[in-house]
């Protein structure tokens, strides 16, 4: 989520709440609705604490997929590069094809995966230049043992580049479930109107916007939080962005004048096939 809206949802939402505490206050009796006031502060400290509690662990849950999905993003541009250097030790029948397709891999990562998993449709579909790789390998009769170990080797690179992309991808479908937001904005609502019986026309105007404002503020700042952690790959400040790939874009560049492999890839700059 962009930082300016978020601002502006913050700003929002603890206008409206100060708005509705002013107003309440105005027909509120001298020293507010509670007869009791600590009694009433302490069943508002279990409120609060324990949608504190509940809303901390979830936001360090989807951290976590946050966190996994930006690690897997970076082990699967790696894994890319290292796949490249092994595809030089396979069969020359198979190793520039191999090659074109692992630069084809990373280009569809950046230009199409990604904006897809911003939109939030990329769901489970598999890579297509991935599915070619598995095709083009199965052509492949290692004979050499250099051959027999770089084919070994291929294989775990595989298997390590689609569970990496795995990673990624689940980042991108949220693990924050539906039921549970409603909950969390329900128990919200809960605390906000628990607050309006705060209201006391005895007290000063500023201390009661500020009583309500604060616990607003905060409480909606978190769900933002919680929100950008669930969907991670959304522009904006701190959301992920393809760096690691278009970085191993480049170093694919160098490894090919490297190796001298000049031959075009089988798609075009978008990783659209030709």
């Amino acid at each position: 989520m962009k930082l300016v809206w978020a601002t502006l949802i913050i700003v929002a939402a603890a206008g409206i709440a100060v708005a509705a505490m002013l107003l309440v206050r105005r027909n509120a009796p001298d020293g507010g609705y509670f007869n009791d006031g600590d009694r009433a502060s302490g069943v508002f400290g279990v409120l609060a604490t324990g949608f504190s509690v509940l809303l901390g662990f979830i936001v360090f849950l989807a951290f976590e997929t946050y966190d996994g999905a930006r690690a897997g993003a970076e082990v699967e541009a790696l894994i890319v590069a290292q796949q490249v250097e092994t595809a030089q030790f396979l069969p020359s029948a198979v190793a520039g094809e191999l090659t074109g397709e692992l630069v084809c891999y990373a280009r569809s990562v950046v230009h199409q995966e990604w904006p897809r998993m911003e939109a939030g449709t990329l769901g489970e579909d598999i890579s297509p230049w991935g599915a070619e790789l598995f095709r083009t390998l199965k052509t492949v009769q290692p004979e050499t043992a250099s051959e027999q170990a770089a084919y070994g080797k291929w294989l775990d690179q595989t298997s390590t580049r689609e569970e990496a992309r795995i990673d990624r991808i689940h980042g991108a479908l949220g693990v924050v479930p539906a039921p549970l937001w409603l909950m969390l904005f329900l128990i919200f609502a809960v605390i906000v109107v628990y607050m309006l019986f705060f209201a006391d026309s005895g007290e000063r105007t500023v201390v009661q916007a500020l009583l309500m404002g604060s616990v607003v503020t905060t409480i909606v700042a978190m769900l933002l939080l919680l929100r950008f952690f669930d969907h991670p790959f959304e522009p904006g400040v701190g959301g992920l962005r393809p760096v690691a790939m278009e970085r191993t874009m480049v170093i694919l560049d160098q490894q090919l004048r490297v190796v001298d492999r000049s031959e075009p890839p089988p798609c075009d700059a978008s990783g659209s096939s030709r």
